[in-house]
């Protein structure tokens, strides 16, 4: 959970920071530095990262595909773009909007072959609206994976591959009469992969063309997007993609449409994306990125991960995570950047790291604006806890326009890596600043009771995840925290 500026304050917080120039040496250097940041703590093979900049484009390639033969990736290599597909079905869905087709307000029923009594919830539709912005207030997925993932394990990937295998359209619709409605449309957050499924039917319904062609048609022969497909031909092949710990993984099978997370791509065509969605004129981009609940500081606008207003602007990322792929997409209009960094590891960590090396290049990038203040004390916090966390109060007092402090995440995550690190008595001291600065978020005293778990120190540890359930009752892992606690003699 995050604490955001308001636009207003980042306006005027903006102006308050002198427009500085970004070299092309500077750029690559940043790229490089994150680069051999991400593969030292993920342990990943390869790793590549595409920055659109005031609509120049910049690539770079790191480590190699399969490890051991030297095969590094290029502009031209294929990745699993999984859940970044989504993207896609969004602005599909953003054009029909426009074209008239539909109504963000309109029963999703309206447009579905067959009936649904169930699709409601006390008597109130799931709209078009609650769909996209990923609330539809369904149950269970489509194909229903959650007895799969009860019990993680490096046969998962295989077992959720054969089960999507063998899903049929024919399944999908018996099961979709089964599904219900258990909150009010528009409210809870629910990533869904069955949603966009049946949005990719209700596409097809509305233009009467195949999902694929109306892929084609409106976004990838437009954009020159000329290596983004569904399906690829028998003499292109896709990079291999492994586990956290080394496993070669297998690709995505097709499902259904594929509307979920199907489509293949290189960083060429992504970075091409990249300039598409920071086109603030381009009527597609406005409504496919809008906010359609009121959320006023982030919000899912058409299958993105979170739309938001922060110290980087108005900023929207999506992230794609297959089973030995991640790619994280992220654009960040205000200072005309985009970025996207992709590794064909699924580790557990990957998407962490992903996350903070997007978030270091857009520091290092960005002309003007607040900068990452878990970045600014992180080497004087490894060097001696005391003296990092007596900085933070120093920049605090003396420069709070020029540092991030608003951001929760910042502190947390810059705890949990001296964490993963082995200095879970720093981490504790870290979490206790989190604590002190965000008293009225569960979060801070969720990741305290961790460190003083992982220290044995089971009556603090349980003393914090009891407030951190206090202020989040829907915190799950202080429940289960909670429990191996009471199992334990202290």
């Amino acid at each position: 959970m995050k604490k955001l500026l308001s636009l207003i304050i980042l306006t005027f917080g903006f102006s308050a920071f002198a427009q500085k120039t970004v070299t092309e040496k500077q750029i690559f250097a940043a790229m490089d530095a994150q680069a051999e940041a991400f593969l030292k703590e993920s342990k990943a093979n390869s790793f590549s990262i595409g920055i659109v900049k005031d609509g120049k484009t910049y690539t770079r390639h790191y480590g190699e595909i399969d490890k051991g033969k030297g095969n590094q990736a290029n502009n031209s290599t294929l990745f699993e773009i999984a859940s970044v597909t989504k993207l896609f079905t969004g602005t599909l869905v953003a054009k029909a909007v426009l074209d008239g087709k539909i109504s963000l307000d309109d029963d999703i029923r309206k447009y579905i072959t067959g009936s649904y009594p169930n699709l409601q919830f006390n008597g109130t539709p799931v709209t078009i609206k609650d769909l996209v912005s990923l609330k539809s207030g369904f149950n269970k997925d489509l194909p229903d994976r959650s007895e799969l993932f009860k019990v993680r394990n490096d046969s998962t990937a295989f077992k959720v591959e054969k089960l999507e295998k063998a899903y049929t359209k024919e399944q999908f619709f018996k099961d979709l009469k089964s599904v219900k409605v258990v909150t009010l449309p528009g409210t809870v957050y629910n990533y869904n992969n069955g949603t966009l499924q049946l949005t990719a039917h209700i596409l097809e319904n509305v233009y009467g063309k195949s999902y694929e062609t109306l892929l084609k048609e409106n976004i990838l022969i437009p954009l020159k997007l000329n290596h983004t497909k569904l399906h690829i031909n028998q003499n292109e092949t896709i990079a291999n993609g492994y586990d956290g710990k080394g496993v070669r993984m297998p690709f995505l099978p097709y499902s259904l449409w594929g509307a979920q997370g199907y489509l293949k791509s290189t960083l060429t065509d992504l970075t091409t994306f990249l300039k598409f969605e920071l086109d603030k004129k381009n009527p597609l981009v406005q409504e496919s990125q809008r906010d359609l609940l009121n959320n006023k500081n982030y919000w899912n606008a058409y299958f993105w991960d979170e739309v938001t207003i922060n110290h980087n602007g108005r900023n929207a990322r999506k992230h794609g995570g297959a089973f030995g792929t991640q790619n994280l997409f992220w654009v960040f209009p205000d200072y005309n950047i985009g970025i996207s960094v992709i590794t064909n590891q699924g580790g557990e960590n990957t998407y962490g790291n992903l996350y903070n090396a997007v978030q270091n290049l857009i520091d290092d990038l960005k002309p003007f604006g607040q900068k990452l203040i878990g970045r600014e004390i992180e080497k004087k916090c490894f060097e001696n806890i005391d003296s990092g966390i007596a900085y933070y109060k120093e920049l605090k007092k003396s420069k709070p326009d020029s540092y991030n402090f608003s951001d929760e995440s910042e502190l947390n995550n810059l705890g949990y890596k001296l964490m993963r690190n082995g200095a879970v008595t720093s981490s504790i001291k870290l979490f206790q600043l989190y604590v002190s600065e965000f008293p009225d978020s569960g979060n801070p005293y969720d990741s305290l009771a961790e460190a003083y778990f992982n220290n044995k120190e089971y009556a603090l540890s349980k003393h914090n995840y009891q407030k951190s359930l206090e202020l989040n009752p829907d915190n799950d892992n202080a429940k289960e925290m909670l429990k191996k606690i009471e199992e334990i003699k202290y």
